[in-house]
Parts: structure tokens; sequence; C-alpha cells
């Protein structure tokens, strides 16, 4: 799978996307992530890739220029499957989105900054807008780090137990059930007893009982999905 992403401050995205899990399907070549910085694709000595919007108004936008030439030389090169802008107004990120965007081959993700980019750019050349919560960052590079990490690390291969990622919250619209390690008496604090019963199908009972019960507690609307 490859990731291509456009951006204008390439350096917010060095340590997210180089290290733990995602660096891991770096190494087993299971991911190839390319960084692309826009101000490479201006004709300016500035290199500006911003500038006043018509109407007036306060805030900088994106120009459709840079934005422009950077999709054209990728799709020149390759088949996308998806050309992602990050907004705050887009699709809400589930586990659902994850899921699908896990069996794509080739994804650019577009990172937004200042007031937003020329509304052309999202008419025209993107195919899809994902927001990843109802709030408003400084750029967009987070929030493509956080799409990218919740794709890559259910990549088959990605994680050593790949049942783990399966067992994740979300995957089957609950919440997960509450986990526990050694030891198993801490403070008088205990372990659940089923929990060291070695009794399978009780534990996987306990389990999912748990997650029914933390998921009518903490987020009752995925019932209703």
């Amino acid at each position: 799978m490859r990731f291509d992403i456009l951006t204008i401050v390439p350096e917010l995205l060095e340590s997210p996307l180089n290290h733990s899990i995602i660096q891991r399907a770096k190494d087993k070549k299971l991911v190839e992530i390319y960084i692309h910085n826009l101000r490479d694709y201006t004709t300016d000595k500035y290199r500006q890739v911003d500038d006043y919007q018509y109407g007036g108004g306060s805030g900088m936008v994106m120009m459709i220029e840079p934005v422009f030439k950077a999709i054209e030389k990728l799709k020149s090169e390759r088949q996308y499957d998806e050309i992602i802008y990050t907004s705050p107004d887009g699709e809400k990120l589930t586990q659902k989105t994850a899921n699908y965007y896990s069996l794509k081959k080739n994804i650019v993700i577009l990172c937004g900054h200042y007031k937003g980019i020329d509304h052309r750019i999202r008419e025209y050349l993107i195919t899809k807008e994902i927001s990843i919560g109802d709030y408003v960052l400084t750029g967009g590079e987070l929030a493509a780090a956080v799409i990218i990490d919740s794709v890559v690390r259910i990549i088959p291969g990605v994680i050593s137990d790949e049942s783990s990622a399966l067992d994740d919250s979300f995957q089957d619209n609950l919440i997960a059930a509450p986990v526990y390690t050694r030891p198993s008496d801490f403070n008088g604090w205990k372990v659940p007893d089923v929990l060291l019963s070695g009794n399978q199908k009780k534990i996987d009972e306990w389990r999912f009982d748990k997650s029914i019960e933390r998921t009518k507690m903490l987020r009752p609307d995925l019932l209703d999905e």
C-alpha cells in the first residue's frame, strides 16, 4: 500500500510516520509513505502557497495551482484509489472507514492549512474529505497521521498478532472489554476471577458481556448502528 502526502510543513510528519507500528510496516515493505512539499510546485522565488481570499475576509487560502500540479504529477505516475482532503467538515473517520481504506493500493492525502483551500480543489480534484473530529487543527498533518495509523495497523502482516486488531474497540460496533495483566492482586485490587479460571468459553462470554455493558454506558449510539 502506498500513501502520498501533500503538505506545506513536512517536518510535522517526521515523527509520527517514522516510529512504532508504521515504521515496522515500512520495514516489512507492506507500506510506502512519501511526503511531498507543496512549495516544490510553486513558480515564484518566495515559494508562495497561499493568498488572500476573494471577497475579503480574514485568513489566507491555499492556492489551487501548486496543489493541482502536485496531484497531476502523481496521477501521471500511477492510478490512485482516493485523493483525500483532511477537513473538519468531512466525513467522520471511523473504524469502518479505516477497514475500507486498508484494502486500497494507492492513496493521496492533502493536508489543509490557513483558512482552508481554494474550493475548486475540493470540487474538481478531491474524491473524499475526512474529519477526525468536530474541532479545528492548525493544519491537516496530524489528521493525516491519524488516518494513516488507523489504516496501516490493520493491514495483514503489520501487527504480529493479527487477531489483536480484530478485537479492538469499534471493530464490531462495541467498546472493547477491560484488559488486565500481572500481578493479579495489586494493593488489594484484584483481576476478575473468571480471567484466571482457564475456562476460555466463560472468558469469552465475560468479555462479550463487558463489551455490551461498557458500550451501553460510554457509547450507546453505537448500539443503534
